[in-house]
């Protein structure tokens, strides 16, 4: 078996733990609900198809009573040009890595000691009963102080403007929301997309708008005559009028947190209106950083071959992240000591039964409760001074 993991590696996008669903050998990254794609593909092409189809009706009209129609030619290349940037630009939103933040393995290392009464840790979940991290962490960015929060379950601290996406199920950088109608996550690195892909929609629904009155307005015997007669405007007309308004609005809202440098989270969310945003460099930095700047490289390699023993690991429950009793005993003490002076554990430690301290240490939640007074050097800062050295030293003697 083991030959044949060796011989057939599995890559990142196989082994993923995310939601994500992988299209083109892991070249491209969707939503778990990218079938809602297929639904908005066709909430834009479809209209904008009738609308080339009335423009080539017109076309063949004004042929038929010899009037010129390289106006209605015009009219109907743009169309098919926005339709085509319009469904690229959602493309590109949908398929692209959002700026997912590569999850740990184990969680990382306190900076605090580890003292079950210290009112500021918390458990970290199930997986990892043992340890107690800090919640939150205070951060500086811009001189402003932000905290930054621990995530269960990527088991890392998200980086500030960082959050855990509920549907796929990832960290994203710069987190704005997720959007059904893309089937993916907006964040760092396709917020620009996305905002290019609402504001052309936006400028699609004005034109077939217009030019679908134009269609009506140009009849001689009148608006509601011409409205009975040409059904597929009257329909183009109501259907545009009303998404108007939400692609319209959407794109407004968001050019606002554009120049104001938030994402939708942080306005719901923290309400910067009523204190000061530390992301905000004036509104020509903030345009500049969304439009002009360059896309942040992907912090993934989906293609990449991936460890067959991690593989396991993220199937299971996080066990071999929880240490025994014995093998913290001995990372706290022997490897410390051990290390520097070659002074071995005492006795009455290396003697412990190990395995009836973890079964009697179970029971509550998981949680490792057992009474062992610890020698008095155990929680020793790591100094190297001679006078704690011979403290230590004449101490394990007397054990």
């Amino acid at each position: 078996m083991a030959e044949q993991g060796n011989q057939n590696p599995i890559r990142l996008y196989q082994a993923w733990k995310g939601s994500n669903r992988f299209f083109c050998w892991g070249r491209l990254i969707f939503g778990p609900d990218v079938s809602s794609l297929y639904l908005t593909i066709v909430l834009i092409g479809g209209p904008a198809l009738c609308f080339c189809i009335r423009v080539y009706q017109n076309i063949n009209d004004n042929d038929k009573h010899g009037k010129d129609s390289d106006y209605w030619y015009i009219v109907l290349f743009v169309a098919a040009f926005l339709t085509c940037l319009d469904i690229l630009f959602l493309l590109m939103t949908s398929s692209r890595d959002p700026g997912i933040i590569p999850r740990n393995t184990k969680p990382p290392e306190s900076e605090e000691a580890f003292d079950m009464n210290t009112p500021s840790m918390e458990w970290i979940n199930d997986k990892t009963p043992h340890l107690r991290l800090p919640r939150t962490k205070e951060v500086i960015v811009n001189g402003h102080p932000v905290n930054v929060k621990y995530c269960d379950t990527c088991m890392l601290y998200r980086p500030p403007r960082a959050s855990h996406c509920s549907i796929c199920n990832n960290c994203v950088q710069k987190f704005d929301h997720h959007c059904p109608w893309v089937g993916q996550c907006i964040g760092l690195r396709n917020y620009r997309f996305f905002y290019l892909f609402i504001s052309t929609s936006t400028v699609l629904c004005l034109y077939v708008l217009g030019f679908s009155w134009v269609h009506i307005a140009q009849n001689k015997e009148g608006v509601l005559k011409a409205m009975q007669k040409d059904i597929l405007s009257d329909v183009l007309i109501v259907y545009c009028f009303i998404t108007v308004w939400f692609v319209g609005g959407l794109s407004v809202f968001h050019f606002y947190l554009i120049c104001t440098n938030q994402t939708t989270y942080e306005n719901f969310r923290y309400r910067y209106d009523k204190k000061e945003n530390p992301y905000h460099k004036g509104i020509i930095r903030n345009l500049q950083e969304v439009f002009l700047s360059k896309i942040s490289p992907s912090l993934n390699n989906f293609r990449a071959f991936a460890c067959e023993a991690e593989n396991v690991v993220a199937e299971e429950t996080g066990t071999d992240n929880v240490r025994t009793s014995k093998e913290k005993i001995d990372i706290e003490m022997g490897n410390r000591f051990a290390e520097s002076e070659g002074i071995s554990l005492p006795e009455i430690l290396q003697n412990l039964h190990y395995d009836e301290l973890e079964g009697n240490s179970k029971g509550k939640e998981g949680i490792v409760d057992f009474d062992i007074q610890p020698s008095p050097f155990i929680f020793e800062p790591e100094k190297r001074d001679e006078e704690i050295i011979a403290r230590e030293t004449e101490t394990m003697h007397q054990v």
